[in-house]
């Protein structure tokens, strides 16, 4: 059996420990090597079958990763070890938004130190309908899908709007449920946070963190385009102006 593919989480966790090298390999004596094996295995992406496998995320195919993703980086003198499309993007991503990039591979560790990411299930809307999970990770989008999906979270949010006597409508097209669906709609609609987890690091969520969305514009800020896969209500908004002019 062989190991499962590299995931876009997983290459950030070992791209950030390259540029943090100075964009050099990492040995396989290398502490920080050791300690990444240990890591990838613990993530709750592949399931219990790649644990079988005896060389998956190995010190030493870890080691050979990091030496992938240096080798590859433009600047690079010698010649390019082999590696794939997923590799090449987030090395680019990493060399265009490195700050960003950087964030959310911490929010990964921050995930897999805490226990986070091991007890929340697959959420259907964490991969895009392209098959990529943007540039956060497929981990980070479980993380905030399921934390979007707290009942007691949007619960609270539409309290205290329906308490301020203000109206339960999309905050980017003013869609109002109840007006359109009747009693079947009334006090429905849908959360997103308003700074993703590769932004904003992992917190304890405020009701101010969060903005209320109609089933639609809630798709459009998630969905992954032109290598963004998160919009605010606002950067929505601005979409949606282009095309009315």
């Amino acid at each position: 059996m062989l190991s499962p593919a590299w995931t876009r989480d997983e290459l950030l966790l070992a791209c950030v420990l390259v540029v943090e090298n100075g964009w050099s390999e990492l040995r396989e004596t290398d502490q920080r090597t050791q300690d990444l094996s240990k890591l990838l295995r613990s993530l709750p992406l592949h399931g219990d079958t790649a644990q079988k496998v005896p060389n998956f995320r190995s010190v030493g195919s870890v080691s050979r990763k990091t030496t992938d993703l240096a080798t590859n980086h433009p600047d690079y003198p010698g010649k390019p070890t082999r590696c794939g499309r997923l590799d090449r993007e987030v090395i680019a991503d990493f060399i265009s938004q490195p700050v960003r990039m950087i964030k959310a591979a911490k929010a990964i560790q921050e995930g897999v130190r805490t226990g986070a990411f091991q007890g929340i299930p697959e959420q259907p809307d964490e991969v895009s309908e392209d098959g990529a999970s943007g540039t956060e990770g497929r981990l980070l989008a479980r993380w905030t899908i399921f934390r979007e999906r707290d009942p007691k979270l949007r619960r609270r949010k539409i309290d205290r709007v329906q308490r301020l006597g203000q109206p339960v409508r999309c905050e980017v097209c003013d869609f109002q449920f109840d007006r359109f669906y009747g009693p079947i709609g009334e006090g429905y609609i849908e959360v997103h946070h308003l700074l993703p987890l590769h932004i904003s690091g992992p917190r304890e969520t405020e009701l101010d963190d969060l903005a209320l969305l109609c089933s639609n514009c809630h798709r459009m800020c998630h969905r992954n385009h032109l290598g963004e896969s998160w919009r605010t209500p606002a950067a929505l908004k601005a979409e949606i102006a282009k095309v009315s002019q």
